[in-house]
């Protein structure tokens, strides 16, 4: 690794760019806030646990890279002001965001409570918005462009069983970031959602996958028909989308969804019409009810994220 934290044998180059990490201290997070560091960023790495911040910033700095912490929770505009301005304290300037931040509170439906809904939603969504806006902001201010990276999730492509506030706050994540690559086109801001795949905290705890995710810590690697099959992989596997994203080479690459996990990456479509059937008139209930099964209802779309094909004993 070279001085600055970059490998010297890649093209991507994020030298003199400053970076905003949000839940940058562990998992997801912290592997994105080493690739944007390993290239050459320096980097704000965001967490609510101070520990585990200037945990993740020394790892930064052991490695050649700069980073700095800073502690507090997202959501609140004051919170995205904070890491917008040490930025800027810090390194002069802003270039690149990612929305990484998290947390879960998964229940079905009718035991779901306000709490658990406020809080995801704050977190993940207003988080997202406040920091993106907070970000835009400075970036319009700059006149040099810049990089939104937004972190979806499968869950909210699909939905998810007892995941009514995290699978809403996702798809919430992908709509904004379609909307705001129109909204900050002229001003050569990239906006992008990133769909990842691995194994973490909010991960582990699905019972097809964790036999593997313990192997894994045991020091074993994943299997290929994880890796490739379910596009499943470590937070290490899906880090090299973000500077890739907040790179000249991803100039033209805006208001996508795009998937990444194992040795998979993958493009999300746009939701569309997929078919469509017409009555001279318009329609009424009866005539609905004696098309429906032969035209747009024929062939249901699924739900849910689908379960990984696990091999044959």
């Amino acid at each position: 690794m070279s001085p600055a934290g970059r490998d010297p044998h890649v093209s991507i180059d994020l030298t003199g760019k400053a970076a905003v990490v949000t839940g940058g201290g562990r998992g997801l997070g912290l592997s994105y806030a080493h690739a944007l560091a390993a290239h050459g960023a320096s980097v704000v790495v965001n967490d609510v646990d101070e520990a585990v911040a200037e945990a993740a910033v020394k790892s930064i700095r052991e490695a050649g890279g700069t980073a700095v912490a800073e502690v507090v929770p997202v959501g609140t505009a004051e919170a995205a002001d904070r890491l917008v301005a040490r930025a800027v304290s810090e390194f002069g300037r802003l270039d690149v965001l990612v929305t990484n931040a998290g947390i879960l509170r998964d229940k079905v439906l009718w035991k779901m409570t306000d709490d658990d809904f406020d809080a995801v939603l704050t977190t993940h969504l207003k988080g997202t918005f406040t920091c993106a806006r907070a970000a835009a902001v400075r970036m319009r201010e700059q006149g040099e462009g810049g990089t939104l990276v937004l972190v979806g999730s499968p869950a909210g492509q699909r939905g998810n069983f007892g995941q009514t506030n995290y699978a809403a706050a996702k798809a919430g994540i992908v709509a904004m970031a379609r909307t705001w690559s129109m909204e900050l086109a002229r001003a050569n801001i990239t906006v992008n959602a990133i769909v990842p795949v691995a194994a973490t905290a909010m991960t582990e705890t699905i019972p097809a996958f964790a036999p593997y995710v313990d192997a894994l810590r045991g020091g074993e690697p994943l299997p290929s028909f994880l890796r490739k099959g379910e596009g499943f992989g470590t937070p290490e596997d899906c880090a090299a989308l973000v500077p890739f994203l907040a790179s000249e080479a991803a100039r033209s690459v805006t208001g996508q969804a795009i998937g990444i996990g194992g040795d998979r990456l993958t493009l999300w479509s746009h939701p569309q019409e997929i078919k469509s059937a017409y009555a001279d008139g318009g329609w009424t209930p009866d005539t609905l009810a004696q098309a429906w099964p032969t035209s747009v209802g024929a062939e249901l779309q699924t739900v849910g994220i689908p379960a990984p094909k696990l091999p044959e004993a």
